[in-house]
């Protein structure tokens, strides 16, 4: 009993006994209530285990063989500690989009998928308020603050990939990207100079890398582990610190600025630093350097992983390299970028939610998932349903060109719904990318503008190659994420 490895593995066998306890109370609980509810996998309580483990590398495959058995239906696959409701069909899909948060729950659906509590801070997994700003302010703004966005994409493609002359010089290209898109974002989230500080830069993108890492690790332990351990995967407090000590001295300024002047002193730059001040207790320089950081995470994330699939798309297609060059201010990454978006979703699943109200939800079919459930869109099967897209599983950079086309030569160009039909900045609920219906992605608009400017560039200025010839990375698989 004295010797701490025999503390250790009596902990780790009690901990698997108390979970195994709990995970058998919540499998009866859940049979019972939603036992109309199709299974894929086993029902067995060791069985459904071992498809829990399974998911973590064959999700894909799981959830397209689901979506194949009930294309218009819900149905429920094993994750290691819960049920995965996986919702398929436009119109069960609309359901979830349109369900009010006090109900079906946004917030606790991504806190489950990235331990946000965890991984980023209680204060900005539960306060979202940034979000708003991300929706309007930046959004409105895109359009005057397009130069400096272009400005940056040049400067940042010139300093990052350092060619010179017509050779070729090889570059790993997710974190190639990471580096480009922190610095075109933080153009628009800080401005210059701090948007081209490296030690700044560095660590938003180490925060970024850190807080999916970390929550990757985090969902396989028990929940009822995870805050005693996930304190010690996640290495947030030095990304927190590093930023406080990196950016701290600008907000200072920019709040002392507006303590003399105003609110709307002479000269404000409309930067996303400036409109994230939020409520009082927010105004200080932690909360707002954290609510930057958490910012950065999602852009850096999202935008460099959907850059690195296109590229990867258009090196192994290289047949559209010339027409998208000759094209380049009219179709460019507005056609094939959709379609990147499409074939290479950046997961099986999308659209994370929480039952949260006693009742339940109740579906338009009369499915009722009670409180508790974890459900998600099956996003990538929706993607590959031949019945919305001819040839599904080809890559085809001008379809969605195509269908404007055809959608004009038959005079419904003057109709709204018909003209942003799938555009890049178009969600609906049979194109997934960005979520569709209320929390949709809030900085869709600004990602879209952000990833067409810096294809346009590429292609214009740049010849591009994989590798090996004909060969297209594989994503790697973690639970429903693909990541290039």
């Amino acid at each position: 009993m004295d010797d701490p490895r025999f503390m250790l593995l009596y902990g780790v066998l009690a901990g698997i006994l108390f979970a195994s306890f709990r995970k058998a109370v919540y499998d009866r609980k859940m049979r019972l209530a939603v036992a109309n509810v199709p299974i894929v996998g086993s029902s067995g309580f060791f069985a459904s285990w071992w498809d829990g483990f399974r998911f973590i590398h064959q999700a894909p495959e799981l959830i397209q063989r689901g979506y194949d058995l009930y294309p218009e239906g819900i149905f429920r696959v094993a994750r290691l500690f819960r049920w995965e409701y996986v919702v398929c069909g436009q119109k069960l899909i609309k359901d979830i989009a349109g369900a009010p948060e006090h109900v079906v729950s946004f917030t606790e659906g991504i806190e489950e998928s990235i331990q946000a509590k965890f991984t980023m801070g209680r204060e900005r997994a539960e306060n979202h308020y940034h979000l708003d700003v991300i929706r309007t302010t930046l959004t409105r703004n895109l359009h005057n603050c397009f130069p400096d966005v272009r400005d940056e994409i040049i400067c940042a493609f010139d300093e990052v990939l350092q060619l010179q002359g017509s050779e070729w010089k090889s570059h790993p290209v997710l974190p190639t990207m990471m580096a480009i898109v922190a610095r075109v974002s933080n153009r628009l989230f800080v401005g210059l100079p701090l948007c081209r500080d490296k030690a700044y830069l560095a660590n938003n993108v180490a925060y970024t890398v850190d807080v999916m890492r970390s929550a990757n690790k985090i969902t396989l332990l028990p929940p009822f582990l995870r805050p005693i351990f996930a304190p010690l995967i996640s290495s947030k407090n030095k990304s927190n610190t590093k930023a406080v000590e990196i950016l701290g001295p600008l907000i200072e300024e920019r709040l002392a600025k507006e303590a003399e002047l105003g609110p709307d002193w002479p000269g404000r730059p409309v930067k996303l630093l400036d409109n994230v001040y939020g409520h009082e207790d927010q105004r200080t320089v932690l909360p707002l350097t954290l609510r930057i950081l958490s910012i950065n995470m999602a852009a850096i994330h999202t935008s460099s992983t959907a850059f690195t699939q296109a590229l990867f798309d258009l090196t192994t297609h290289p047949e559209y390299l010339l027409p998208m060059r000759e094209e380049v201010e009219h179709v460019v990454a507005e056609e094939a970028s959709c379609e990147s978006q499409r074939v290479n979703t950046n997961g099986s699943l999308v659209m994370a939610r929480k039952v949260i109200a006693k009742e339940g939800f109740r579906f338009s079919d009369g499915t009722v998932l009670p409180c508790g459930s974890y459900l998600a869109a099956a996003s990538r099967p929706t993607h590959y349903d031949e019945s919305k897209y001819e040839n599904a599983a080809k890559f085809d950079g001008f379809r969605f060109a195509r269908e404007r086309a055809e959608h004009q030569a038959n005079h419904e160009a003057n109709d709204s719904q018909v003209v942003f039909k799938r555009q890049m900045i178009s969600t609906a609920v049979d194109h997934l990318p960005f979520g569709t219906g209320k929390h949709a992605c809030p900085g869709h608009f600004f990602a879209a503008t952000e990833l067409k400017a810096m294809m346009a560039h590429l292609v214009l200025n740049y010849d591009v190659k994989p590798e090996v010839e004909g060969v297209r990375p594989a994503d790697i698989v973690f639970s429903h994420r693909l990541s290039p």
